[in-house]
């Protein structure tokens, strides 16, 4: 049996998903948090699983690899504990994005036709009046994604842990690393306060946190903390039955710039409560809600859905996504500390990404060839590595 021991950083959705498929692996893991299991940006997440806002490329493939992951994650957590599997909340309800311009149509109908793989099914106008009924009529191109799913975070990541926990793994939660011990170059383990967790591998699952983690163990990364707002209504069962949103999710996803950046991003949940999305910004740590960006977030949602003007908003929360300068996840071992990997990076779709993420590391770990091509996500990209030298 292999016991390599492995130290996982961090006890979010990516962090427990590497940790339950190393535990099956037969890897000797220590699961380390300095707060509580889901606890951070996975508590602040839609649970969103998309394959319909990612163009061609490593991200796109990630994607797909995941989505075919989710259900059979599912029915083997259900397996060994069927109310852990319930909590997880799994919709393959799909997806729908829209245009409501004609420049709009165009990009997406373009945007939809680059993809590969991906299942992008045009709606005529009956056919989406069908699918979303109180969806405005204003839109000028609209297709179904149905590989897109959902989840609920918390709940998913919770029942990751636990089969975690079921296979072996160990939680070290309220415990802030520290530092690390290193030998010839390679990580050792990882300080803590009073104490060394000894370790011949760490995987640094920290999600936005992820950077000032590796600056702690030596080995600097430049993820940083990209903060959005979502907003929850009162229950509103049958209401909207897919996640909509307008197209320019995509650039908004994609923009380069720290400025605000909002969209209408629009979904129900098994409760019957309405998200409703979403904003990009570059705010460091600041948890501070905006209500102007709250509002910006509202006036587009209530394009897309007028039947939202009267309902009740419950509550608006807040999360950090763990941002890279290129967009694309971090999943590798550390060219410059040996035995030190990284799974970080996805921003916003670290939910959906995560089995796909924990799956590709597992497979890394234990010399397998992987079920896509990594290079793309190697750690000595500059927009990681940007950082290192400053």
């Amino acid at each position: 049996m292999n016991r390599t021991r492995v130290a996982v950083l961090g006890a979010g959705i990516v962090g427990a998903a590497c940790a339950r498929e190393l535990s099956l692996a037969g890897f000797d893991v220590v699961v380390v948090d300095r707060g509580r299991p889901a606890g951070g940006t996975t508590s602040h997440g839609e649970g969103n699983i998309l394959v319909s806002d990612k163009g061609p490329g490593a991200e796109l493939e990630l994607a797909k690899l995941s989505a075919a992951l989710w259900p059979r994650v599912v029915a083997e957590i259900a397996g060994e504990d069927v109310r852990a599997a319930s909590a997880i909340e799994y919709d393959p309800k799909g997806g729908i994005v829209v245009a409501t311009t004609g420049d709009g149509a165009r990009a997406l109908t373009a945007f939809t036709a680059a993809q590969t793989g991906v299942r992008a099914e045009p709606l005529s106008r009956e056919e989406l009046a069908d699918a979303e009924p109180a969806l405005t009529r204003e839109v000028t191109a609209a297709f179904h994604y149905p590989q897109d799913a959902q989840v609920q975070p918390a709940g998913a990541a919770l029942a990751l842990l636990g089969s975690a926990l079921r296979h072996g793994a160990r939680p070290r939660f309220d415990t802030e690393v520290v530092g690390a011990t290193v030998g010839n170059g390679r990580i050792t383990g990882i300080r803590v306060p009073g104490e060394v967790i000894e370790a011949d591998v760490v995987v640094n699952a920290a999600g936005p946190w992820a950077g000032q983690v590796s600056a702690r163990l030596g080995a600097p990364i430049a993820v940083r903390p990209r903060r959005g707002e979502v907003l929850v209504t009162a229950p509103m069962p049958g209401v909207v039955r897919h996640k909509v949103y307008d197209a320019d999710y995509v650039g908004a996803v994609g923009a380069d710039s720290g400025e605000l950046r909002t969209s209408a991003v629009v979904e129900s949940t098994w409760g019957g409560t309405v998200l409703i999305g979403s904003s990009r910004r570059r705010a460091e740590f600041d948890d501070t809600i905006r209500p102007d960006v709250l509002s910006a977030i509202a006036v587009k949602a209530l394009r897309l859905f007028p039947a939202l003007a009267d309902v009740a908003v419950m509550r608006a929360y807040g999360g950090f996504r763990p941002y890279v300068d290129d967009h694309l996840p971090v999943l590798g071992e550390d060219p410059r500390l040996g035995n030190l990997w990284h799974a970080t990076g996805h921003e916003g779709a670290g939910i959906g990404l995560s089995v796909g993420t924990a799956r590709l590391l597992r497979e890394l770990l234990t010399g397998t060839d992987p079920a896509m091509p990594v290079e793309e996500f190697a750690v000595d990209r500059p927009a990681v590595l940007a950082e290192a030298a400053a």
